[in-house]
């Protein structure tokens, strides 16, 4: 082998062990492709300030321990953790935090979903929603039962004594299986035993279709209910019967 050639290699294998040994570098160790010392890093510069360095919960936030993955998923897939300004949950404590654009990607999510988990074992797993076998009549029933009292039967959102029930509309299908299984906030927890898994996939599958319903008969003035709808049909047809009326007088 020639000169130049060894000389390379030598280098190559110096490269090589310089990076594996520098500590700025991540370990092996890996959680959904992501380096478990960067997702450490990412939780405590994030969540930390308020959960606490374990998870075990400070003033600013509650314990995550065992809260189980459908809630943390939820929480940071919607945007709505961490919060921009930690300061916010000692300010209002009853304030819901809004919904936002994720701060972070699916594999961040994923991994920082594995990490909290690793706290301590408990809570609920992400549910599996199988739109396919849902039942969307069925859906719509239980939806107008046990969900329109709150989300408004569009699912536009609603307000609530110092809170507001969010708006369904750009919430994926985990998403809303997660929150019926969760309850996050105020919202009351669904288990199997008031919702079952395959109800669960026909609440799921009715709530997406109200992103795009069938408007049948008509125009839907913008789903805000039959009161509303009543309302403008009465002030229509009222001013029609006055107009007709001031008409037949004159002539």
């Amino acid at each position: 082998m020639s000169p130049a050639r060894l000389g390379a290699g030598a280098l190559l294998a110096a490269v090589t062990i310089a990076l594996a040994w520098h500590p700025g570098r991540a370990t092996s160790t890996t959680i959904h492709g992501a380096a478990a010392g960067d997702v450490r890093a990412i939780y405590l510069a994030d969540c930390g300030v308020c959960h606490g360095a374990g998870g075990r919960g400070t003033t600013r936030g509650p314990t995550l321990v065992g809260v189980g993955r459908a809630s943390v998923d939820y929480w940071v897939s919607t945007g709505r953790m961490p919060l921009g300004d930690p300061r916010l949950s000692a300010v209002d404590a009853r304030k819901t935090p809004a919904r936002h654009r994720p701060r972070y990607s699916r594999p961040v999510i994923d991994a920082l979903v594995d990490y909290v988990v690793s706290f301590g074992a408990g809570g609920t797993d992400i549910p599996r929603v199988d739109l396919r076998a849902a039942n969307l009549a069925e859906g719509g029933e239980l939806f107008r039962a046990q969900c329109a009292a709150c989300h408004a039967w569009a699912g536009d959102g609603g307000a609530l004594l110092h809170r507001e029930a969010p708006s369904l509309h750009r919430a994926t299908a985990t998403q809303i299986a997660e929150a019926v299984r969760v309850g996050p906030g105020l919202m009351p927890a669904f288990g199997t035993a008031a919702v079952s898994d395959r109800q669960l996939d026909s609440v799921t599958a009715y709530v997406r279709y109200l992103d795009h319903p069938k408007d049948r008969g008509g125009n839907p003035l913008w789903h805000l209910g039959p009161v509303a709808e009543g309302a403008i049909a009465w002030i229509f047809g009222t001013g029609i019967l006055v107009l007709a009326t001031r008409w037949i007088g004159e002539t």
